[in-house]
């Protein structure tokens, strides 16, 4: 098994297995990195995530985290309201424990036919910017 500096995952479940899908490309990218995800943390939505994410940030274990799911376009402005206000939530997390924090967030206006080929890039890309920001901030040595 994979021992390396852990990073927690946050992850919405109302599209499940568009998340299983970014959740494995996720775990790919971190071993590649040499990283270790922590056990998922499925949350109903992406209203959800910055408690889940503080909560995991919040132990010493965890040096960093990633945050995926979706928020598709709706019929009204809700998806983009809501969108800005968990990035902003996630952002002041990250600030606030000095832990990088990838943002692997399909929307918030994608359409239905947007979402597959883009599950894997985000996923990957929310990995390997905490992998950049660890090297970077030399929270630990990668």
């Amino acid at each position: 098994m994979h021992k390396g500096p852990t990073i927690a995952v946050i992850i919405g479940s109302f599209h499940r297995a568009y998340g299983e899908i970014m959740l494995s490309q996720a775990h790919q990218t971190a071993m590649h990195e040499g990283l270790q995800l922590d056990e998922p943390i499925w949350v109903p939505g992406s209203m959800e995530k910055p408690l889940a994410l503080k909560k995991e940030l919040k132990r010493a274990a965890i040096v960093g985290a990633v945050t995926l799911g979706i928020i598709e376009r709706g019929e009204t402005g809700h998806g983009l309201v809501m969108a800005q206000a968990v990035i902003k939530s996630i952002i002041d997390l990250q600030l606030e424990t000095m832990k990088p924090v990838g943002i692997g967030i399909l929307g918030p206006e994608i359409t239905p036919e947007q979402i597959q080929p883009r599950l894997e890039p985000y996923a990957r890309d929310a990995v390997l910017a905490v992998s950049s920001m660890l090297r970077e901030t030399k929270n630990i040595p990668i």
